[in-house]
């Protein structure tokens, strides 16, 4: 584990290889698990405000489910969640050339909403722990429908934090992500 500012960060984000590879997976972490994708408590308010500009790439599965279930969903642990479609796939998604994905994304990409998807899904396989005392730990999620991104970024080289440099910018900022490359190095160093 690595403490930069008030965040543990596990080593193993900045050692280990992670780069989806859509073409094999197919976007079955929207599909696979046993709940929601997390969602933080002022996403809920966001995934509401802006459900007419996403409403229109979504499934009707999917709208059907948010619809019923409302925007969000309190999971087994009292976590908020995002709807399934049939407790499977995330009610938020859509399908592209056999691909699963994320329909808020395709509207945050085509200009219709500034919100570009739940911050658990952008950060993924990063999950994020909120200690009491303030400290967010990053730790790595290993699960096997990701068994094709580690391969490739083990391939390539690159390590999960920069397959994820978007989303960690997004959340933590510029400054946090250069201290982890900073880590990163070091580690190498040693």
């Amino acid at each position: 584990m690595i403490e930069i500012d008030d965040k543990i960060v596990s080593a193993d984000l900045l050692r280990e290889g992670f780069l989806c590879d859509l073409s094999k997976c197919k976007g079955i972490c929207c599909v696979e698990g046993n709940a929601g994708a997390p969602l933080e408590m002022e996403e809920v308010d966001i995934l509401e405000e802006e459900y007419e500009n996403y409403k229109p790439y979504m499934t009707a599965e999917g709208i059907e489910a948010v619809e019923r279930q409302g925007f969000m969903v309190v999971d087994e642990d009292g976590d908020y969640t995002t709807p399934l479609v049939n407790d499977a796939e995330c009610a938020y998604t859509y399908v592209e050339n056999d691909v699963t994905l994320c329909a808020i994304e395709k509207a945050w990409m085509e200009g219709k909403t500034s919100f570009r998807k739940p911050i658990s899904c952008h950060l993924y396989p990063i999950r994020l722990v909120n200690f009491s005392n303030g400290t967010v730990g990053l730790n790595y999620h290993r699960w096997t429908v990701c068994d094709c991104a580690r391969e490739c970024g083990k391939r390539a080289g690159v390590p999960v934090y920069q397959s994820l440099k978007e989303a960690i910018t997004r959340r933590f900022g510029e400054e946090f992500y250069l201290q982890l490359d900073a880590a990163a190095e070091l580690l190498k160093k040693q």
